[in-house]
């Protein structure tokens, strides 16, 4: 059986358009899943909000990114990639960050060009690490990976220090590396973009969805992204800022209801029960209990004969 790494490989090789919604959760990461989509991805910024409940500002070590991304990985079938952040230190250290994602089961790693502590890059104040040293972490990361089908994507930062034509000069040195794929982030203009991929750069952008204020990044249709040859694009803040924007309306409808003493049902807000049952597979652990449970544990444990 192929693993997540060689069918992300294959995906790749073989030309697909890729489009990974950004996840950060079993819940999210199943979702993608259920909704049909080949690939996830998941947000660094979505995962160390959500773990740590403060700023994407490299606080969030490599332990805790690589446990925490095993276990989305392994609560869906299709590939998943994971945000590496800056590698968590020099050449050797990405060497070692590689392997650990590697192991996780993961398919490939975003590892991006920032000074330590990295933040947010949509945040001001980024500061980029010199080209040669990316370049040596890209060296690192391809020669850690036992499996040539793991996917390296340089992301860098460097539109918003050093401006386009330093992009593109990163970009080519990267991809000369052995980077699979080149994520510039915050992409001010369409312009930047056709740019990029008619320099040959094998382009991944982040892709903003329903932002009420203007994106870093201008919205564009996928399909465009596709005609014009970009070969990924991921959606980092979309299911994050939708559980964020329906949690909080449900709270305030839930307050609202108690300070007026009455009770609400909202279907058109809440999945019920037997949905959260449904994503998670509590089918399957049941089945999985009959297979390999005795007979008298399982009348012992649902007070029955047989399991329904």
């Amino acid at each position: 059986m192929a693993s997540n790494a060689q069918k992300y490989r294959s995906m790749l090789s073989g030309g697909e358009f890729i489009v990974s919604p950004g996840v950060y959760d079993g819940y999210s990461a199943r979702l993608v899943e259920a909704a049909g989509f080949s690939s996830a991805a998941t947000s660094g910024a979505a995962v160390s909000n959500s773990l740590l409940g403060i700023a994407d500002i490299g606080v969030m070590g490599l332990a805790e990114n690589v446990a925490h991304c095993r276990n989305i990985a392994r609560s869906i079938s299709i590939p998943l990639t994971c945000d590496a952040d800056t590698g968590y230190g020099n050449a050797v250290n990405v060497f070692h960050t590689t392997r650990q994602f590697e192991e996780a089961g993961v398919a490939g790693i975003n590892l991006e060009d920032q000074v330590s502590p990295k933040r947010c890059g949509h945040m001001q104040g980024k500061e980029v690490i010199p080209l040669e040293d990316m370049v040596k972490n890209i060296e690192a990361a391809c020669l850690a990976r036992r499996d040539d089908a793991f996917v390296i994507i340089a992301r860098t930062d460097a539109l918003a220090v050093e401006g386009l034509e330093a992009t593109i000069r990163r970009a080519r040195a990267y991809v000369a590396a052995g980077a699979d794929l080149v994520f510039p982030d915050a992409v001010s203009s369409e312009e930047h973009i056709k740019r990029l991929v008619d320099e040959g750069i094998p382009l991944s952008i982040n892709m903003g969805f329903g932002i009420r204020k203007r994106p870093t990044t201008p919205l564009i249709p996928l399909a465009d992204l596709r005609t014009w040859g970009v070969r990924r694009v991921s959606l980092p803040r979309m299911l994050p800022a939708a559980a964020i924007h329906g949690m909080a309306q449900a709270l305030r409808i839930m307050k609202e209801a108690y300070e007026a003493g009455v009770a609400v049902d909202r279907p058109d807000l809440l999945v019920g029960i037997d949905d959260i049952m449904k994503l998670m597979d509590y089918d399957g652990v049941r089945a999985l209990e009959r297979k390999v449970l005795p007979q008298d544990v399982l009348e012992r444990k649902y007070d029955r004969g047989v399991v329904a």
